[in-house]
């Protein structure tokens, strides 16, 4: 996972509410075995009508995705998150995660940033507005910033997760920071137990 301090781009408008995890990558993509290529299939159903945000040109080459309330609900899939990222996404707003789409963003390197109601309608109104509008996200500060349409707000991002995203850190990079302590432990253990070979 590489770190993330600040996310500058423009933005994607999905003024759609309670987009399950189906909706972002339905269910025949998940037979791929490989973690990459799923941006192809990201809202493939809705992509089918030429007149889909994602379709329109104005909106080529956001990092940032802005969606109504209650985001990824549904099954945990991460390939929900893969797909959002392999598509070029970095982070994606709302008013409402769902928890499990929430913590498999968190543990991939997208930024779910969670602002209030009145927040996140703002900014999808703005972005409507103008698809050159640029967006700020600041995970240091744990903030988003829209200046240019006078939008500013702090959202929510526990300690350590936002540590993770500064440090670059997945699961296995969180448990290779104790590596030394690991070799020192399995040096240690009586030859008789199961051990792992070098």
């Amino acid at each position: 996972m590489e770190p993330v301090t600040t996310i500058t781009g423009t933005a994607v408008p999905l003024d759609r509410s309670d987009v399950d995890t189906d909706q972002i990558i339905p269910s025949d993509w998940l037979k791929r075995v490989e973690r990459t290529g799923f941006g192809k299939g990201l809202f493939s159903e809705w992509r089918d009508d030429p007149e889909f945000v994602l379709n329109l040109p104005q909106f080529g080459g956001a990092s940032v995705l802005v969606a109504g309330t209650n985001f990824g609900t549904g099954s945990s899939r991460e390939h929900a998150v893969w797909a959002i990222m392999d598509f070029g996404f970095k982070a994606v707003v709302s008013s409402r995660f769902a928890d499990i789409f929430r913590n498999n963003s968190t543990k991939n390197g997208l930024v779910p940033v969670q602002v209030p109601d009145e927040v996140a309608d703002a900014l999808l109104r703005a972005v409507e507005a103008d698809p050159s509008l640029e967006i700020t996200i600041d995970v240091s500060e744990r903030t988003v910033s829209a200046p240019a349409a006078g939008i500013h707000s702090a959202f929510e991002l526990d300690d350590a997760t936002r540590e993770r995203f500064l440090l670059g850190l997945d699961d296995i990079g969180l448990t290779l920071e104790h590596a030394d302590a690991i070799d020192t432990f399995e040096a240690n253990r009586p030859a008789w137990m199961p051990s792992i070979p070098r």
